[in-house]
């Protein structure tokens, strides 16, 4: 019977002791985390952005007169020689106006010479005083104006010579048409463009880009590949970036010079290349990035105690699978980049460190 008394003890004791242990809460395991330190590191950016190839001078070319455009010889894209001739209006205003002048010349010599032979007649009477001082002084007077007329009807010779001349129209260097805004039958303004004449010579690359593009400096020259055949590649020198924007298109021009010997035809689509100087930022990949308030953030380890913390950041770009941090996180810092979703503030995790790639 004691006997019995005896395992009942046992058995009770070992059943409470069981009770006991059920009920004790276990303290949760602390969760794994994968981190990386935040290291600045040098960033090489680039970009690439398409345009044409133009000449480095290019002119407008018009008629310095109006009239009808009554014969044209050249076409767009034919290369052309400095004095050779494109197009010519109907002249026969600027011959009338020449005929007119040298009519108003002959008579003003006539004039001067009539004068002359007046002036030089008073002369020879006033040696024999035959004639007065007041005779000889009116015939000098007369013979001046007819001078000064002969003058003045000579250079509106000249005028008339060079307004006929104004009736063709020729290239002023070699080069290329590369557009023609008017046609035979035609009548052109003074100083409306007919032609545009792309120089022989050097070329640029000209593009269009934002703004935005152009803010950080250059790291050195660029290349130039064609549309068409992009295994060639020519070096490029940033030659010129506009200072104002377009209110159209919301750009700004940028030229890229070409060396002349560059075998690229005027017109030929390109696409320029080019790289920013490095500079030292924090890069991290994209799984670190999570948010506060509709804003991105990073949670943050404290070595000390493996807490963490979300901070809010400042996201300066954008790459392939990672993005760069403005501010927000600094050198050095532990930042968790895998397990993310389900932490809360002051949560002490597990991790093992990894530097930043």
């Amino acid at each position: 019977m004691r006997t019995i008394r005896i395992a009942t003890a046992i058995v009770c004791a070992i059943g409470l002791a069981s009770c006991s242990d059920e009920s004790r809460p276990t303290e949760p395991a602390q969760r794994a985390v994968g981190v990386v330190v935040a290291k600045p590191e040098p960033l090489i950016q680039g970009g690439a952005i398409t345009g044409d190839v133009r000449a480095r001078v290019q002119t407008d070319l018009s008629f310095r007169v109006s009239g009808k455009i009554v014969q044209r010889l050249v076409e767009v894209g034919q290369s052309v020689k400095a004095g050779q001739l494109l197009a010519r209006i109907d002249p026969e205003e600027q011959k009338a106006d020449l005929d007119v002048a040298a009519a108003n010349l002959q008579s003003a010599q006539a004039q001067q010479i009539q004068a002359q032979l007046a002036f030089d007649r008073q002369q020879s009477l006033f040696r024999t005083q035959v004639t007065t001082r007041a005779a000889l002084d009116q015939a000098q007077e007369a013979l001046l104006t007819a001078q000064s007329s002969t003058k003045s009807a000579q250079a509106l010779f000249e005028t008339a010579q060079d307004t006929l001349s104004y009736a063709e129209l020729k290239a002023d260097a070699d080069g290329v048409i590369t557009a023609r805004n008017a046609e035979v039958g035609q009548v052109a303004q003074a100083a409306q463009v007919v032609f545009t004449l792309a120089h022989d010579g050097d070329r640029d690359a000209v593009f269009e880009v934002v703004e935005s593009a152009f803010l950080r400096p250059i790291d050195g020259d660029g290349t130039i590949t064609l549309l068409s055949d992009p295994t060639q590649k020519i070096a490029a020198k940033l030659r010129e970036i506009s200072p104002t924007i377009d209110s159209s298109t919301g750009t700004i021009r940028v030229k890229v010079a070409i060396t002349s010997d560059a075998p690229i035809p005027l017109g030929a689509p390109v696409v320029g290349k080019f790289n920013y100087v490095p500079q030292d930022v924090i890069q991290l990949p994209w799984s670190a990035m999570t948010s506060k308030d509709g804003k991105p953030a990073v949670w943050i380890v404290d070595p000390a105690s493996s807490a963490v913390s979300l901070r809010a950041i400042d996201v300066t770009g954008y790459e392939t699978g990672s993005f760069i941090t403005k501010s927000g996180v600094s050198a050095g810092e532990v930042v968790v980049t895998d397990g993310t979703k389900f932490l809360r503030p002051g949560e002490i995790v597990s991790y093992v460190k990894e530097a930043a790639k």
